[in-house]
């Protein structure tokens, strides 16, 4: 089997395959920095392929596990947006740039976060608007294709709902399930799928699948008003991060 060799990938793929886990066991903010850090080695579009079959397996264990907590209406909603996202980001994926879709999700994300902090609270008991839900899924299907940032579009629909806990992990974790199932073909026909990605992805299979578990564990043990703080916090970090990352090649090339 085929393997990437070259020690430095894995500097970035070992903390990028633990976010990854933590993400899948329920703090779904810490997933979006993943691809970012691959992307410090690679393209964008090939560091997601190679975590893509780390993700799926990661699926089915975090969706057996919360299986009984999801929001059934959210998910009518965002799924559909979703399908339509995955598609034109397949259409898209070899004439768009990575930091460009780098600073749009950064820019989301951000501009989400500060309204939390600083804007003006929601009200109470306002019922989230359809057509939004149907846009921001397709965002999210859109931007996860294509840099594996699904997360922030899809929270800025969910998070404001205050939905328990559990619920919001189970619903965010079936959504990314279904999404991440959705870009299989998009990424074989992209040529995404080669011996060494996949190669690669088994070996860091056993890392994802533990991590994966600490997540659960870890979510389970954090009060509500903790794990939103935390899930805030680190969309916050997250996106300027990406807003930086993809501004810094634009401005100064990646030489």
């Amino acid at each position: 089997m085929d393997i990437i060799q070259d020690p430095i990938f894995y500097l970035v793929a070992l903390p990028a395959v633990t976010a990854i886990g933590l993400s899948k066991g329920g703090f779904a903010g810490v997933g979006t920095m993943a691809t970012p850090l691959l992307a410090l080695y690679a393209p964008p579009l090939q560091a997601a392929a190679i975590l893509l079959p780390i993700v799926i397996v990661q699926d089915l264990i975090s969706v057996w596990v919360y299986r009984r907590d999801w929001d059934p209406w959210n998910l009518k909603i965002l799924l559909p947006g979703a399908a339509i996202g995955v598609g034109i980001a397949w259409a898209i994926a070899a004439h768009v740039s990575d930091d460009m879709i780098r600073i749009a999700v950064g820019l989301i994300g951000l501009g989400f976060v500060l309204n939390v902090w600083f804007g003006r609270p929601p009200k109470a008991g306002k019922a989230p608007n359809p057509a939004a839900g149907v846009f921001w899924g397709g965002l999210s299907g859109f931007t996860s294709t294509l840099s594996q940032g699904g997360g922030p579009p899809f929270q800025v629909f969910v998070l404001p709902q205050k939905l328990p806990k559990l619920r919001l992990v189970g619903t965010t974790t079936i959504f990314f399930a279904v999404v991440n199932a959705l870009k299989v073909l998009p990424y074989f026909a992209l040529g995404q799928f080669t011996g060494e990605a996949l190669g690669t992805s088994v070996l860091l299979l056993p890392l994802a699948v533990a991590t994966n578990f600490l997540g659960i564990w870890l979510v389970r043990r954090t009060p509500t008003e903790l794990f939103y703080k935390i899930s805030y916090a680190l969309i916050f970090l997250i996106s300027v991060s990406l807003i930086w990352q993809g501004g810094a090649h634009l401005v100064f090339g990646r030489g």
